[in-house]
């Protein structure tokens, strides 16, 4: 790190730069990024999906949020100082910088990895200072010499009959919507919208099945810009299947030319400052008309009665991987160690034995005993813990099925669990049972609902650093909008039809960590008002749970939570598993 930092450091000093600042993303603002785009990684070690790094010619800082701060201290080396978003002895990164730089000065930015909004918020907060911003500093092939280059695998048809509705009747459905706002044409730069509305899945991005593409959507016409688009990515065969829906294939690099080419200086075009980045805003012939989100996003969110008939039959087959799985660690349990590293292998292994099996949705987190409150570890096989009783073990992870996408969290304890650790799970199941019985009226956010998970930890004075939920794609993104369950402000409303998360937890740092998850699916209540039915099935140990500090209410909710997962499951299990799943189910009475 400190070669590349000096090496990074000199190209700086000679264009004049005296900060540069580089962030998590890709030109799409991804959250998972293929590793041609890893560029904070490489130049400071720290793996996590979220965080900022920022060089000046003699200091280096990175900043995460919560979610980080135990694993960025594990991975960062001494010279790049950790920066703990939110907390109030925290700056800012433009509070650091107008403190730190002189009147006059530059920072250096890759414009294609920064989004319209994020530079222009930027610029904003560093006016007072003058500090000026280039959006042209990118010397990362130079600096990265066996960097990898941007993904070729090709890219597939996703089926209707998993997707529930055609490629043809989505950009249909689109237009409409275009067509009411006044939009003659619509850029998307996100890769989950681009693959949910045509019908497509690729292998680009570790763990999404989504692919690199920008997309330009008229009223007549539908433009799909690939990397490698002549040559593999896109088979002969797809490309005509695709033609006959009227969309057309055009190279990936294309797409400043083309916008140049294609839009007039009058249209009306909308293109969300979101996710549009900065480089390709500026290519645009004329200013957005329109620079909300997408109406994709919110189209993708509300999934259609096929992919929820689909992503019930994923949870079966989740269901059942899991529960293979937890069978094997008890087993293997009572003869040796297993290290985390190899449990996270053995649950993808299971999930792969079910058949239909893409890849996880997140390379799974396996935290024992003290590692379980690090919020998004993940375990190293040369220098992991090895899980053996007693403990508690937290272990969060998903797969991809093209019936769905799964996302699950369970806390077992090995031995006998004390009475602080059995408080400590109850009140987690208590903020779970709350919010998954909820009833909202429609109009509702995920921000007013997610007292509910924490009310009961509040009453004890404890809390948990991350958010309640969060969207669910099918068989896409583990993490989507618009919707989510959290402490902030969120303008999107829950909806019928939107997947989200339910994952309350409590993290007692270096001893052990909690956390209860289950994807839940909002549906019509009657009468104006939501609710949500659990659609993962697995057990939640009973014997962490003090009943004391249950309501009748709640035990009845576990008891018919338990009974249907016990019905769904056991028809596929032989007579010795389902007697193991009858005992982890029984009523708690």
């Amino acid at each position: 790190m400190p070669n590349r930092l000096q090496a990074l450091r000199q190209k700086m000093h000679r264009a004049g730069i005296q900060a540069c600042l580089i962030p998590s993303t890709d030109p799409h603002q991804s959250e998972y990024v293929a590793e041609h785009w890893q560029l904070r990684s490489y130049f400071s070690g720290f793996t996590g999906s979220a965080g900022k790094l920022l060089i000046t010619l003699d200091r280096a800082a990175l900043w995460t949020d919560g979610r980080y701060f135990l694993q960025a201290e594990q991975q960062l080396p001494p010279d790049i100082l950790l920066m703990k978003e939110g907390l109030p002895e925290t700056p800012s990164i433009p509070a650091w910088l107008q403190h730190n730089l002189q009147q006059g000065d530059t920072l250096g930015i890759d414009g294609w990895q920064f989004s319209h909004r994020q530079y222009t918020e930027l610029k904003k907060q560093l006016q007072d200072k003058k500090l000026d911003i280039r959006i042209d500093f990118n010397p990362w092939d130079e600096l990265w010499p066996d960097r990898p280059p941007l993904p070729d695998a090709p890219i597939f048809d996703f089926p209707e009959e998993f997707a529930g509705e055609s490629k043809e009747k989505k950009l249909q459905r689109l237009r409409k919507n275009m067509f009411e706002r006044k939009i003659d044409y619509l850029l998307l730069s996100a890769l989950d919208e681009i693959a949910w509305l045509f019908n497509l899945r690729g292998r680009d991005v570790h763990c999404n099945p989504v692919f690199y593409a920008y997309t330009l959507i008229g009223q007549d016409e539908a433009l799909l810009f690939l990397p490698y688009a002549s040559a593999s990515k896109c088979p002969s065969e797809l490309q005509a299947h695709l033609a006959k829906a009227g969309i057309q294939i055009r190279e990936y690099e294309q797409i400043t030319t083309a916008l140049k080419d294609k839009l007039p200086s009058q249209a009306r075009l909308q293109a969300s400052r979101e996710q549009v980045n900065e480089m390709l805003y500026r290519a645009l012939p004329a200013h957005p008309s329109d620079k909300s989100t997408s109406p994709v996003q919110l189209m993708k969110a509300v999934k259609n009665e096929t992919e929820i008939a689909h992503t019930r039959q994923a949870m079966v087959t989740d269901g059942i991987a899991l529960f293979h799985f937890y069978r094997w660690l008890e087993e293997t349990l009572q003869h040796r160690s297993v290290s985390e590293a190899e449990a996270a292998e053995k649950i993808n292994e299971f999930r792969n034995e079910q058949g239909d099996f893409f890849g996880p949705s997140f390379d799974p987190i396996v935290g024992f005993r003290q590692n379980g409150a690090i919020v998004h570890y993940k375990a190293e096989a040369e220098n992991c813990a090895q899980i053996q009783a007693p403990g508690m073990l937290l272990i969060d992870s998903g797969g991809q099925y093209p019936e769905g996408t799964t996302d699950i969290t369970r806390t077992t304890y090995l031995g006998t669990p004390s009475e602080e650790q059995k408080k400590h799970f109850t009140l987690v199941l208590k903020g779970h049972i709350a919010l998954a019985r909820a009833i909202f009226p429609k109009g509702t956010t995920g921000c007013q609902l997610d007292i509910l998970a924490r009310h009961a930890l509040w009453q004890e004075k404890l809390n948990y650093g991350h958010g309640t939920g969060h969207g669910v794609g099918f068989f896409l993104n583990v993490h989507e909008g618009p919707q989510r369950i959290g402490p902030t402000r969120s303008q999107a409303v829950l909806m019928a039809g939107m997947i989200t998360s339910n994952e309350p937890g409590y993290y007692l740092q270096g001893h052990y960590g909690i956390r209860i998850e289950n994807l839940v699916l909002c549906r019509e209540a009657g009468n104006g008002f939501l609710e949500f039915e659990t659609l993962t099935l697995f057990p939640i140990q009973l014997k962490l749970i003090d009943k004391d500090l249950l309501t009748e209410e709640e035990i009845s909710w576990l008891n018919a939570y338990h009974q249907k997962v016990y019905e769904k499951l056991s028809p596929q299990l032989n007579e010795e598993d389902r007697n193991s799943l009858r005992e982890q189910t029984r009523p708690l009475n």
